[in-house]
């Protein structure tokens, strides 16, 4: 399956949103679709090989809206010139049609106060009173200017739906046509024993709030996307390219991969890359959030977007243009931005069925009011008043903004979060399950112990390093990499290893020299007969000192013993004490002995332990963290298939008694074998400074590897689901409250509200009134 994401173009509504996303999930090959009305955006999951972005393009133009895929445009300038000129003139226009429709309201009103308030005022023009004349003025309100209103409710009416332009068209030209039967024939009304009022003021004036409301909203939701646009801005224009022997300066577009690009001090790296002459330090607080400079020396990768400040360099181009890591980080907030949480289900519930329902209580009304009064202007305003209400666009754009700002302002921290859901999911997490090495610790461990069976006697000592730094040059893992900087400093030669086979959270082994070399942990080792009493007295040592022993084998007898020390990050235990300060249970769970992981666990104020858990066993601790679930359907397959394969599967014993199952339980980690344990948790927090795999289980990224990263996104969670609680109950509120009240059910006491131009206005401030309160979350700090 494929995800794309589709920038729209044309809603109006919440409305519009469901029936773009119906019509989405009605082309063969689309399994999943989820329309952002606030970010004008649908995220689509498809098959390439049923369906393509032509056929859905066309779909929803069928609709009658547009589509065009963020994939397509130059990422790093957000969008292309052609959509940014035509988003600009259609501002323009409406600005302009805005201001005549204002002009041509107020001299309506002028000419109407008479009739509104019974009394003659001579300082007003009698010509205004003229109702030819209004209809004159009237006529290019209701037409042109509201000529938007009417295209897109024909365009529901052909697709058989309805939307708040149906209902904005409906009110107002009903209050037209009856003002225009009662301009042309006066004489029937009178001889029906009705006066002939005209209420083209009512008409043109609800077009007017509505455009200034519209207007207001666009450019409220605007902000919601300045993460977006800050992050774009944070790119070079330029870049200095050394070609056959010469330095250019060229646009970064046409930078190509394995160009060599020399960056002076002060400058911005213009891609990503990898250093090859000079070292220098580097700010990448703008993507990572660190605040420190980082040294960059030959070998060492930079990323796009930074400054360089200390140093020149010359580095190699190895991703340009969308691959690049802040281009990676646009793509990810957008279609985070795109998304849909699970709390607006509610709100699109009642979108789908809340136009056809008003429209109902609006034929009720009149039928209800000139039934009793058989007054045939009083019902007509208040069914008018119900029609221009009952709006259901700040029901539509309460979720959505506030998600924008969110995972905006996530972002803008270091804090990449996938999707809408897992930014509502993390405020109610109960339970937060750490894994040890790379995530409470720096993940950069040191030999610091070696002894060898045979002592140093004839040179035992580096005989034996050779062999196991030849074997673990193959390994990606963290301690492999600390042996063989250890190796190197011991200035030993590696020779060849064969046959290279590594074991997920156990052990590594190749062949040298013939010899079968087995470097792991001691429990693996006993698995495969090897005897480890040996070094006992050692382990015990170096374990309590909270050093990770890795154990030496060859030919399948135990040759030697290293302690490898990783410190713990400067954040750790902040983070760890904020988190139980939240009231979160904070759990460690490590592949290593238990020894050590007691001794890193003490430092950091961590009472419940999972130790020597291999990575399998990492899936069925979390999911029995969660009280036996699992996330959803599929990880629950895959977690009986794992299961029935590991038939001498044990639970791993915890260091204390195991905390009591948790609904919610969020993982946080940074290895390969990690990835299936962040999957299977309800939140994972992937360490941004570790495997792509583990990132790409992941539900939230942590750019920088800093765990007070995950202090933020939660409170980030708890802010965001608070503003969107507040947004929802006064969209639901309004709608209440207002209804009711245009419907006139409270007569007696808001009979001054009985006015449709007082519901144009109370419309269009509460979808600005949703959008402003999502734009306090630009002001969250942690």
């Amino acid at each position: 399956m494929d995800i794309l994401t589709l920038k729209l173009r044309g809603m109006s509504c919440a409305s519009c949103a469901k029936r773009i996303e119906k019509t989405i999930l009605s082309v063969t090959g689309v399994s999943e679709c989820s329309v952002n009305f606030g970010a004008e955006q649908a995220v689509v999951k498809y098959n390439p090989r049923k369906t393509n972005l032509n056929k859905i393009q066309s779909t929803v133009e069928a609709a009658g809206y547009s589509a065009y895929s963020l994939e397509d445009e130059d990422m790093m300038t957000g969008e292309d010139d052609a959509e940014k000129a035509v988003r600009l003139a259609e501002l323009r226009n409406l600005k302009i049609k805005l201001a005549v429709a204002a002009v041509i309201s107020i001299l309506l009103i002028i000419g109407s106060l008479p009739m509104m308030i019974g009394v003659h005022l001579p300082f007003i023009p009698a010509s205004l009173h003229n109702p030819w004349l209004q209809l004159i003025l009237t006529t290019p309100v209701q037409f042109w200017c509201g000529y938007k209103f009417y295209i897109n409710s024909w365009k529901a009416l052909k697709s058989r739906s309805a939307t708040m332009d149906t209902l904005i068209v409906l009110g107002t030209s009903a209050a037209y046509f009856y003002s225009l039967l009662a301009t042309i024939f006066p004489a029937f009304f009178v001889n029906q024993g009705l006066m002939p009022e005209v209420y083209y003021e009512t008409a043109a004036v609800v077009i007017t709030l509505i455009s200034l409301g519209k207007l207001l909203e666009s450019r409220a939701r605007g902000q919601t996307s300045e993460a977006i646009r800050q992050l774009i801005g944070l790119q070079a224009r330029d870049a200095r390219v050394i070609r056959g022997g010469k330095e250019i300066d060229i646009p970064i577009q046409e930078v190509r991969i394995d160009d060599i690009i020399l960056v002076r001090p002060g400058e911005k790296i213009p891609v990503d890359g990898e250093v090859i002459e000079g070292n220098s330090t580097v700010d990448e607080s703008m993507v990572t959030g660190e605040s420190l400079p980082n040294k960059k020396v030959p070998g060492d990768e930079v990323i796009g977007a930074t400054i360089n400040k200390t140093g020149s360099f010359k580095f190699r181009a190895t991703r340009i243009g969308k691959d690049t890591f802040l281009a990676q980080i646009v793509q990810l907030v957008q279609q985070a931005q795109g998304s849909s949480a699970p709390i607006q289900r509610l709100a699109d519930q009642v979108t789908g069925w809340f136009v056809p329902a008003v429209i109902s209580i609006a034929v009720v009304t009149f039928i209800v009011w000139f039934s009793v009064t058989r007054n045939l202007s009083l019902s007509l305003i208040t069914t008018v008043g119900v029609l221009i209400i009952a709006c259901p666009c700040a029901l539509g754009l309460a979720t959505p903004t506030s998600v924008m700002v969110g995972t905006g302002k996530g972002a803008e921290n270091g804090i990449l979060i996938k999707d809408a859901t897992s930014l509502e999911m993390a405020h109610k997490i109960k339970m937060i399950v750490l894994d040890k090495t790379g995530t409470l610790t720096e993940g950069k461990p040191t030999v610091t112990d070696f002894v060898t069976v045979n002592g140093t006697a004839n040179n035992n000592e580096m005989k034996l390093l050779q062999l196991v730094a030849a074997v673990e040059r193959n390994s990606e893992h963290p301690l492999a990499e600390a042996i063989v900087n250890y190796t190197r400093s011991q200035q030993v030669n590696f020779p060849e290893a064969k046959d290279f086979q590594a074991f997920a959270g156990s052990g590594v082994q190749g062949v040298v020299k013939n010899q079968l070399v087995q470097i792991g942990t001691q429990r693996w080792l006993e698995e495969l007969s090897i005897n480890t009493s040996y070094f006992q007295q050692y382990k015990a040592t170096w374990e309590a000192a909270g050093k990770t022993v890795v154990w030496i084998a060859v030919e399948g007898k135990i040759e030697g013993l290293m302690g490898i020390a990783d410190a713990l990050k400067p954040s750790s235990q902040d983070a760890v004490k904020a988190l139980q300060k939240m009231g979160l249970e904070v759990v460690m769970l490590t592949g290593d002995n238990r020894q050590t992981a007691e001794a890193i666990a003490s430092q950091v104020n961590i009472n419940n332990i999972f130790a020597q858990v291999r990575p399998d066993e990492k899936v069925a601790v979390i999911k029995s963290l969660q009280g036996g679930r699992g996330r959803d359907k599929e990880t629950r397959r895959q977690g009986d298939k794992e299961t029935r394969r590991n038939k001498n599967f044990s639970f791993p014993t915890p260091h204390s008694p195991l905390p009591t199952p948790h609904s919610l339980v969020a993982m946080v980690g940074d290895g390969i074998n990690d990835a299936p344990a962040l999957a299977q948790a309800d939140v994972g927090f992937a360490i941004g400074t570790g495997t792509d795999i583990a990132i790409a289980a992941s539900d939230i990224t942590l750019i920088s590897g800093d765990l007070q990263g995950i202090v933020t996104a939660i409170k980030l969670s708890r802010a965001t689901i608070r503003n969107i609680r507040q947004n929802l109950f006064f969209a639901f509120i309004y709608n209440v409250a207002g209804i009711p009240i245009a419907a006139g059910v409270f007569y007696p006491i808001f009979g001054w509200l009985l006015n449709p131009i007082i519901a144009g206005g109370a419309m269009a401030f509460s979808s600005v009134f949703v959008v402003t309160n999502a734009l306090r979350l630009r002001n969250f700090h942690n």
